[in-house]
């Protein structure tokens, strides 16, 4: 998101002064993390177009939406830091697309959570009418609405961007890291950003909550499914905790803000790097983990995909046997 491209220069800035070694390292401390939770929501994203059950199911649906808009986030955050430590600078066209392109995908996770969790909330509270309102055809129009806010935000920021003084510049090459501030430099580009992104995710995380309640008022009732109630409230919570994390990051540059007066330059990029791990990578590759773990219908098939690459790999050694998975589709 916004917030990480500047985290990502203040990273940078202060690796400058580790040196070399210091700059592999701490690359290489964010870039396998990252490397390696790409290629589990690659995997998990193929694994949710792989069979019909996922794709003639709206849960399923939802969540395939909402890892895309993570994946290409945590592929693009990721980009913007490695280019930072190269010290690689980029035109104001180039630079201008990928921050749209962030700020694309940083209001659709949100928004699909949104959803998702309306879902689960008509699932334990209307069981009956369920199938009827969450058809395939209503979570269609509801992925639609999401892509449709969200562009209509891109389209303001690049409004907004039209008020950049490129006329006035001598050159294209930016002089610095590409990051929002360096595109969206005036008072009223910055005001829109933060009233846009506290409207966000306070509207989210209300309608999360009060998804919440309404389960945990309709598991006091003798006709609601206990279990199913138990699995709707957990989703719900891990749902909150998603967009916790996600909301952090907004307040992640005044938070190296307030460390780096108390302490020195070399501890502060330190906690910048645990930072950006927990805060920047960690949100994005929640959603695998999570149903990759818990649903009982994705895990075997992503566990079966999984154990198939590291069989077909030719850096790892072959296994021998087979790996058969069924899915009874009801």
């Amino acid at each position: 998101m916004f917030f990480a491209n500047q985290s990502q220069t203040n990273v940078t800035v202060g690796l400058q002064y580790q040196g070399l070694l210091g700059l592999v390292l701490f690359s290489i401390l964010t870039t396998v993390p990252c490397c390696v939770f790409l290629f589990i929501n690659v995997i998990m994203l193929f694994t949710l177009r792989s069979k019909p059950v996922f794709r003639e199911t709206s849960r399923y649906v939802l969540l395939y939406n909402l890892l895309f808009a993570d994946t290409v986030q945590l592929a693009q955050s990721q980009l913007l830091y490695l280019l930072a430590v190269c010290r690689i600078m980029l035109t104001y066209p180039v630079c201008g697309v990928l921050t749209m392109l962030a700020s694309l995908t940083t209001a659709i996770s949100p928004l699909t959570l949104v959803v998702m969790s309306l879902e689960r909330y008509v699932a334990v509270c209307y069981p009956l009418r369920h199938a009827t309102i969450i058809t395939i055809r209503n979570t269609e129009v509801a992925i639609i609405v999401v892509w449709a806010f969200s562009s209509l935000n891109v389209l303001t920021r690049v409004l907004l961007l039209l008020v950049f003084p490129l006329k006035h510049l001598q050159s294209l090459q930016m002089k610095d890291f590409c990051s929002k501030e360096s595109m969206l430099p005036d008072p009223v580009s910055d005001l829109y950003e933060k009233a846009f992104t506290y409207f966000l995710f306070v509207s989210a995380g209300v309608a999360v909550i009060c998804s919440y309640i309404g389960v945990m008022l309709a598991a006091r009732s003798a006709s609601t499914d206990k279990a199913s109630a138990r699995k709707a409230r957990n989703t719900l919570l891990l749902h909150l905790v998603q967009l916790g994390l996600s909301l952090s990051s907004t307040i992640h540059n005044q938070l190296l803000l307030a460390i780096s007066k108390v302490l020195e330059r070399i501890i502060t990029v330190r906690i910048q790097i645990v930072l950006y791990i927990c805060i920047i990578i960690l949100p994005r590759c929640l959603s695998s983990l999570i149903y990759g773990i818990r649903d009982q219908t994705i895990r075997p098939v992503l566990m079966h995909h999984l154990c198939c690459w590291w069989r077909q790999s030719p850096f790892l050694s072959v296994i021998p046997g087979e790996t058969k998975i069924s899915i009874l589709i009801s």
